[in-house]
């Protein structure tokens, strides 16, 4: 069967674009998530409005306060005060009622986000890190957070300071009203231009910095490694050239919103030393009167600092935009299924076959991993897989559990195209126990009813049993309820097998793979974790990947790779009468494990 290869594009490769009407719309999406909690946004923007009224209000009064008879003097103080009052209750309510609305809309996107991310394919995986993933979830969503509680707020209330300021000024002395508005379009042509330099250092400032978390991740999860191999100072020193990167970067952005802002203070504050000169000369003509022009002074002032603030929002505009671009850039990625909440129907796995598969994987197109494999598994039997590192046999693991789906050739099982069964109720028909067991951070049971949730005590306990593992889970104080540690570090690797079998055997799947489970161990956690698998594997339908190939002697069929393709098949017994690859490797390892064995039996002498 054949299938068109998906194809993704890291969001941070893509071309940066100068601010446009259409970046503007991003945030629109943003809106979405408020539509919810409208009611409590309509309350909280009629807070708003009051403080962006009584903001227009402050100047007149404190003009009439500047300029009033001593005999007025207490009355306009308590006008003022009243004011001051009024805007101090409406900015209290305004800021509370918009950070419940948006920690609100926050949770709901993080939730999205987070669900969105679970469902898509293996191949996006593949070419993402988690330490980046992980900061687009974190410090993306608290960006656009920012925005929504204060940023937005403030873009409002000093828009409406300049156009309900001039309008105001207009009623006072349209002549001088005149000249500031002839000042306002060469800002406003400044700020396009420099706001495309800091929205392109901004958005790289944010991929430097999901980059230097991914180093705090892969250091976090691989510190046993870090520590064993004393290469703290050397990931310490990675980590300082990636901050050192974040710093050079927001350093030339801090520049440029230096030189903006320096611009803005010149200019603004310049014009308004205009306005009081050329006012004072209308004063001196009598064509206005000395209040007046105090008051148009103050407006000016204000509005001059509205417009100032408004450079530090708009950079923050571009922050949130660039945040917002990219979380939507992974919501609109592909899922590999649609997120359900009630359970998926069963399926009936029966045999499986391979016809002239060939796959490459989508990070590596131009290297084929696979080369026309085929192979018949028929229902209750086990095929196993040799071959050295690199010869496909974990690909064909991968293939089997849906991870990949672009490749090319027949994948059927009972007779149907696997890819056109439900993704879930397939997956819900398989287990996989690994080579390198990741356990969750929680608890023993936990762990163990990944594979049914909805499992009792009994069946928990029981599956443990037929894993050998029950011993060593009741010799701890907290038996199921003991805790792993992340990713399971608590326990040995043994257990922690023997933990992923119980796992699998809760689930009972119709078809079992196991990739090189009992390559890692020593010879008597491999004793106990075979034995365990013999249980697991009882009749059922599975795919082994040895790498001890003592431990696929009975399979009843046994295939070696070499390169993606298969250069031989058989059972053991024939297979070591050809006297070929499989043979040599067999002989190979008793040799080894001979010389194993009598090491150890030294060793405890």
């Amino acid at each position: 069967m054949s299938r068109r290869r998906n194809t993704s594009q890291d969001g941070a490769d893509k071309k940066r674009k100068p601010l446009s009407l259409k970046d503007l719309s991003q945030l629109r999406k943003i809106f979405s998530y408020l539509r919810p909690h409208r009611v409590l946004w309509i309350v909280g923007f009629f807070f708003l409005l009051i403080t962006m009224g009584t903001s227009l209000l402050f100047p007149k009064l404190l003009g009439g306060l500047m300029s009033s008879s001593a005999e007025n003097l207490r009355g306009n103080m308590v006008q003022m005060m009243g004011l001051l009052a009024l805007q101090s209750v409406a900015g209290f309510f305004r800021v509370v009622i918009f950070v419940i609305v948006t920690e609100r809309a926050l949770a709901a996107l993080r939730e999205d986000l987070y669900g969105h991310l679970v469902h898509l394919p293996m191949a996006f995986f593949s070419s993402r890190r988690v330490g980046e993933l992980n900061s687009r979830v974190a410090s993306d969503t608290a960006q656009i957070g920012e925005t929504l509680t204060t940023t937005l707020a403030e873009f409002l209330r000093g828009l409406s300071m300049v156009i309900g300021g001039i309008a105001i000024l207009a009623f006072t002395s349209i002549k001088l009203t005149l000249f500031i508005v002839a000042v306002i379009p060469p800002f406003m042509i400044v700020t396009l231009f420099f706001g495309r330099f800091i929205r392109k250092y901004a958005k790289r400032v944010q991929d430097e910095v999901a980059a230097s978390n991914t180093i705090v991740e892969e250091t976090f999860a691989g510190i046993q490694t870090v520590k064993a191999f004393a290469n703290e100072a050397w990931e310490r020193s990675r980590y300082a050239k990636r901050i050192q990167n974040v710093v050079g970067l927001a350093v030339k952005g801090g520049y440029y919103r230096g030189a903006f802002s320096s611009f803005i203070t010149f200019g603004l504050f310049g014009a308004i030393a205009l306005v009081i000169w050329f006012g004072a000369g209308m004063v001196h003509e009598g064509e206005l009167a000395a209040e007046k022009l105090n008051e148009f002074i103050l407006y000016a002032l204000f509005i001059g600092g509205s417009i100032g603030g408004l450079a530090n929002v708009y950079a923050q505009l571009q922050k949130a935009i660039g945040a917002t671009e990219t979380i939507f850039g992974l919501l609109d990625e592909t899922v590999e299924m649609e997120p359900v909440q009630s359970p998926s129907p069963p399926i009936e796995v029966g045999s499986v076959a391979m016809k002239d598969v060939k796959f490459s994987y989508p990070t590596r197109a131009d290297v084929p991993v696979l080369k026309s494999l085929s192979f018949d598994l028929p229902q209750g039997q086990t095929l196993a897989l040799v071959g050295k590192s690199g010869s496909g046999k974990s690909t064909i693991a991968s293939l089997l559990m849906r991870f990949y789906t672009a490749f090319e050739g027949d994948f059927t099982a009972n007779g149907k195209q696997v890819a056109t069964l439900d993704l879930q109720s397939w997956r819900s028909a398989l287990a996989l126990v690994p080579q390198d067991v990741l356990l969750f951070g929680g608890t023993i049971r936990e762990n163990i009813t990944y594979g049914n949730t909805a499992a009792s005590d009994a069946m928990i306990i029981d599956a443990a049993k037929q894993a050998n593992a029950w011993e060593f889970i009741e010799g701890f104080p907290e038996g199921l309820e003991t805790t792993v540690g992340d990713r399971g570090v608590q326990l040995s690797g043994g257990q922690r097998q023997r933990i992923a079998i119980a796992r699998a055997l809760l689930k009972d799947p119709q078809l079992l793979i196991l990739d090189e489970a009992t390559s890692a161990l020593d010879s008597e956690s491999e004793h106990l974790v075979q034995e365990a698998l013999d249980r697991l594997m009882k009749g059922r339908t599975s795919v082994v990947i040895a790498h001890r190939l003592s431990t696929i002697r009975k399979a009843h069929q046994i295939i070696v790779l070499e390169d993606g393709a298969i250069i031989e098949r058989g059972t053991h017994e024939a297979l070591m009468k050809e006297a070929g690859t499989y043979a040599e490797l067999i002989k190979l390892q008793d040799v080894m494990g001979r010389d194993v064995r009598e090491e150890e039996k030294s060793d405890q002498l």
